[in-house]
Order: structure tokens, then sequence, then C-alpha cells
């Protein structure tokens, strides 16, 4: 395959660097197709084996909380979740720990999850000012607009930190933990190179967020940079959509079948379905392995070939939706949409509290209080979380929460005044001091907070339901953290009014960690995605008169060119299947150049034009090394392969005169 001549699909490169290229506008070098390109169907037999690992552990990364969990290879049917942390919160699950880290006050570190919020919260204030404390830093890869290697985060103390050292000490403590109980369970040292890896990443994310996990994985020592198919990426609603396709029925809570049975209203019962599933859970924690049936769970007996479903992942961060279509006889699954959503998980509540208690004591005393005692901030966002939870549409009754002494303290220093004063004077009346010394909310004011972010996923789902390609949905999967809370359950299942059953695993908020296990025994298992994105590099073309712009005319030795042509490798949401890869072969301008570089660029359009277009950006680099592959032949011509049907776009190229392989990099993270 790989020595075959393609003639007509030479094209030359200049090499940016050494000579300026002919490309005026972006200052790109220029590449000339000479043919069209072509996608080309990978066969089976070329896709590499890889080597075989005794163990798949998965790492579920989340913005409030994470946790990993595994199974061995020979009993893919047993999923193991991780030991019971200790510390635990009253109230709150504890099969997963906070994603919070602590940090020496030389930067080392110390502690993750609820060992290093217990341990900052016993802190003397004076001393833990010093100390660099983060929690919710996930989000910042989603956020932030250039990501790169270099990008910082800020700790509770003001202190900025390398977000990329961060995300290493916290996949470091998790390689520690799981080691430590393959260990246990194995009677010996467990070895790292018989584990995969898998880590958990929203599927809405950009490819520089995804390469930013490989990267700390790398630092981390995970795995190694000469070993990354040791490494699997997954898409948590993928890997929920996994999981759910084994659920039986008595392992989730079905909210579509729910009338009014017995004079209870189907809200009641949104409840009261979530009580006795988690109290199914409880009495099954203990055990910590789950039976993965090897059978198709009798929901999905009910799909037929074509069959399509939404899974809706609801975390604390993002909101990710996504669609799936069933194709039998096998069950593979093929996404029908690309990947929606948006930051609206469940943190977005928090912010909502913290603005209510901006305008009850003033933004200037809150920004302070952070600062000055930010354990007592992380107390009162505890004592937060609990009520939080507690919230449903059916509520009567106020939520009391507890402020921490140093806030009742501090506010007097700060404004000479009372808390309860405050209360007073604040025009927010639906909060109130109570004697015990807490807030007191009355429901609605609590659901007030939610309203926000549930509005944004029920714009999201609204939005959805409306694509064409999203008719006729027969399950809807409410799967994630937030998708405990009743508030959600009922605004979700006002919002689809029976037009499709809305399932709920009875596990909810482990639900992806489990599936992520499952697609590591087996990443064949979806066979068709989208891209997100339009991807492609920017071409010289010959020239056209009336159809190419005049201001895109370049004449070099007498041809007339046209610069800045957006070459298409892919287009956004169009179809690719796993192994599926985009051929292109590049001639290096000079013989004695070592290394091509191409820039990679893309757009949320379908169809582009020119690289100068607008919303077209610059996102990555095509590295070709030729070194080490001189060949005597007179022009060399260097053929790349690029895939995109996988939750990474990978590339490999090769030396067509001498068969030899090219080292071949995509960077998304360099600017």
């Amino acid at each position: 395959m790989m020595t075959e001549k393609e003639t007509a699909a030479e094209k030359i490169i200049a090499d940016a660097m050494a000579n300026p290229s002919p490309a005026k506008s972006m200052g790109d070098p220029g590449i000339t197709p000479l043919s069209p390109s072509h996608i080309q169907q990978n066969d089976t037999d070329q896709v590499p084996s890889g080597p075989s690992f005794v163990v798949v552990v998965a790492i579920d990364f989340g913005t409030t909380s994470s946790g990993y969990a595994y199974a061995f290879t020979k009993e893919p049917e047993c999923i193991h979740t991780m030991r019971r942390w200790e510390g635990g919160d009253p109230g709150v699950s504890n099969q997963k720990t906070p994603t919070t880290i602590l940090l020496t006050p030389d930067r080392k570190f110390h502690s993750f999850g609820y060992a290093a919020r217990d341990f900052y919260h016993d802190l003397d204030p004076s001393e833990s000012k010093q100390w660099l404390y983060l929690e919710k830093f996930k989000m910042k890869l989603h956020t932030t607009a250039n990501l790169s290697i270099d990008t910082d985060l800020q700790a509770a103390n003001g202190k900025r930190v390398k977000a990329l050292d961060i995300f290493a000490y916290a996949l470091a403590f998790f390689k520690e933990q799981a080691l430590k109980e393959l260990s246990d369970q194995t009677g010996g040292d467990f070895d790292n190179n018989d584990v995969r890896w898998v880590i958990t990443v929203p599927a809405i994310w950009k490819m520089p967020a995804k390469q930013f996990m490989r990267e700390a994985a790398y630092k981390s020592g995970l795995v190694s940079r000469d070993n990354p198919e040791q490494l699997i990426i997954a898409l948590e609603p993928e890997a929920a959509s996994i999981y759910c396709r084994k659920l039986r029925l008595h392992q989730m809570v079905d909210l579509g079948s729910q009338t009014t049975q017995n004079g209870f209203s189907p809200t009641e019962n949104v409840g009261s379905g979530m009580t006795q599933a988690k109290e199914h859970v409880r009495r099954n924690r203990q055990s910590r392995t789950f039976l993965v049936e090897n059978v198709i769970g009798e929901l999905w007996s009910e799909l037929e070939e074509g069959d399509r479903y939404v899974v809706v992942d609801c975390g604390g961060g993002t909101v990710d939706l996504t669609v799936h279509q069933i194709r039998l006889p096998e069950g593979h699954l093929k996404e029908l949409y690309k990947a929606s959503g948006g930051p609206y998980g469940s943190i977005g509540i928090d912010y909502e509290f913290e603005k209510l208690l901006c305008q009850i004591f003033g933004q200037d005393f809150i920004d302070q209080f952070k600062i000055k005692r930010p354990a007592a901030w992380v107390d009162l966002m505890i004592a937060f979380e609990s009520r939080k939870r507690a919230a449903a549409p059916d509520r009567t009754n106020p939520l009391n929460i507890n402020l921490p002494f140093s806030f009742i303290d501090y506010y007097k220093k700060f404004r000479g005044h009372s808390v309860e004063h405050a209360l007073r004077k604040s025009n927010v009346d639906f909060v109130k001091w109570s004697s015990q010394g807490m807030l007191r909310m009355n429901p609605d004011a609590m659901n007030s907070l939610f309203k926000p972010t549930i509005d944004h996923i029920i714009q999201h789902l609204n939005d959805l339901f409306d694509k064409p390609e999203v008719s006729d949905i027969k399950f809807l999967f409410l799967v994630g953290g937030f998708a405990e809370s009743p508030l959600l359950q009922h605004a979700v299942q006002n919002m689809l009014q029976g037009r499709s059953r809305i399932i709920i695993p009875h596990d909810v908020g482990l639900t992806i960690l489990k599936g992520a296990v499952l697609f590591g025994l087996d990443p064949s298992i979806i066979k068709v995605r989208r891209s997100p994105l339009t991807y492609g590099v920017g071409v010289l073309n010959r020239f056209v008169e009336g159809k190419h712009p005049p201001e895109k005319l370049l004449v070099k030795d007498g041809t007339r060119w046209c610069t800045d042509v957006f070459d298409t490798f892919i287009s956004a949401d169009q179809s690719v299947s796993l192994g599926e890869m985009v051929k292109r072969s590049y001639t290096p301008a000079k013989p004695s150049q070592q290394v091509i570089v191409i820039h990679v660029y893309c757009s949320e359009k379908e169809s582009v034009g020119f690289i100068s277009e607008h919303g077209v950006k610059k996102c990555g680099t095509l590295r070709l090394d030729v070194s080490g592959t001189e060949s005597t032949a007179p022009r060399r011509e260097i053929q790349t392969l690029m895939q995109f049907g996988d939750t990474e776009i990978r590339a490999m190229a090769v030396d067509v005169s001498t068969g030899r392989t090219v080292k071949a990099s995509i960077d998304f993270l360099s600017h």
C-alpha cells in the first residue's frame, strides 16, 4: 500500500523556514495539490493490534469529583470500582473523591481528594495562606481559548501554578492508588506496562484540551511517549452509551413509563424512583465489584437496527449531548450528530450561590473573605453542596446552610455590623437568618439557583431535538453526577412531554467510569463518529480567472498561482469510520530539508474556500521529520496518512522511495 507511486498527487512544499513562503496572507508554506485528494478506507488488517494488556484502568477525571475503576482482560465482565475513600462527606456517596489538590508552600504535591480538603481545612489560617489549594480546575481546559502547555491556574490563595503540573500530579496520584490496589489484589508488584489506561474527557472538548490530557499523562509517568497506545482518551457520553447497553431493568429508573399510579403524580415518582435506586446502590456498595453481564440488557433488546437514542451527560463542569444509532447484529454504535453541549454543569449552581452571597454581603467582602480565609470559604461551599443535593421540585420545608464561624466573625470586623443585620438590610427576602446561626433558604430560593443552569440544558436539548437527524429518539439516557438532581429530571421530563423515554442508571455517577473500562477493553465498539470541525491545510492552486479573487494572485517563475486555498481533509459533521484515513503526498522543497512543517487550519463551517476566511483558525501543526531517511531518488515523495475516526487525530507518514516510516505528529498546543 505504501509504495504505490501517486505521480498525479505530487505536491510541492516550500520549507517555511528556509525560504519565505509564496502564500502571502498567512505565511504558510505553499503546498500545491496537483490532483484531487481522496480518503481511503483502511483495511482492518492494517490496523496495528498493539500490545496485550493484563488490566484496563479507567480514570474519570471530573470537574467536581474523580475516581478510577478497572477490569482484568481475562474477566471483562467484572468491573471493580476503587476502594472507599477516607473522610467522605455526610449525605454524599463517596465512591469518587473530590477533584481537589493541595500543594505545599514550596509547590510540591501533598495530597488529593478528601485528604487534601481535610488537611487544608485543619491548617491555621495564617499558615493556610502559604499552601496552594485547587478545586474545579478541569473547566480551565474547556474555557481557555488558546490553551497551551504554559496555561496556568489560580490556587485558593491567589497564587498561580502551571495547569500541566496540577493535572500531572492528579494523574500520578491515581496511578499510584490503582497500582497499589492491583498489587494488593495480585499479591506482588504490579507492573505499569501491563495496564492499559483510559482517561475520560467531555466529547465537546476541542483537540488541544484532549492533547493536554495526554501531555499531562506523559508528564505524570502514567504512560511514556514511546508507547502512546497504552493510553486511550475516551469521550464521556460514549463511555456512558457503552455502559447503558448492558443495563438490566433492575439497574435503572425508567421515568418514561411512570404514569399516575395509586394517586401519585409522575413528579413524585421521579424522587421515589431515585430514592429506591440510591438504596439499592447503597446495599451493593460494600462489594465494589459490578458484574456486567455479557448480554445486551433488556432495554437494549427493544432497540432495532437504525434506532436512535440520546445520551445526556450532566457533569460538574459540562453538559454533553451525543446522539447514537444502533447497528446490528453486533450492536455497534454510530454517532449521528456531532457532540454538542457547553459549560452548563452543576458548578453553575455554586456560582449562582456565590452571586447571591455577593448580593447580600457585598462583592468586596466575598472577594476578601475568599483570599483571607480560603479554608473557611471551602467549608461554606461544602455545606452548600450537601443542601444543593436536597433540592427537589416538591420540597416545602426550608434548607439550612451552616455559615462558618470565621465568616460571621470576619464579616463583623470587615463591615462593623452583624451578618444578621446584613440579611435584614439586603433586599433578598427569601433568605433568612435562623437563630442557630444558619442561612435559611426557602425552596423557591434554592430552585432559583438551579434555574439558569437547567434552562441552558433544556435550551440545548430543544435545539438538538429540532435537528432533522435527531427525529424519533427512542430513549434519552440521563447520566453523570448532576443527573441525580430531581429538579433536572423534572425539567427534562416536562420538556420531552413523552416524546422519548428517560432512562437513569442507578449508579448514575459511576456510569461513565464503568463505560470507560468497557471502552478500554474494546475501543472498536464505536464504529462511526462525526467530525466536530472542518480540518485542512493552506495550499497554492493554479490561478483561474473569474473563479479566484485577484488579490490572491501570485506570480512565481512565470506561473500564476492562487494563494491561501483551503485544502479540506475532513468537513464538520462528516461521518468518519474508525480507521478511515485521509491520504496526502508532500515533497520537500530542497533535497537537504530535514523537517516539513505544515499548518493545520480548522473551522466550524462545513465548506471553506480559503484559509483567510472569517472563522478559520490555525489550530495545529503537522510536522514531518524526514531526517534519517535520505534517498537517492531525484524527487522525494512523503505520503501522509491522517486518521480522523478515533477520539484523537493521528498522523503517520512514509517516504515512498525507500518505504521507510517518517516521524509524523500533529500538535494542537503550540502557538
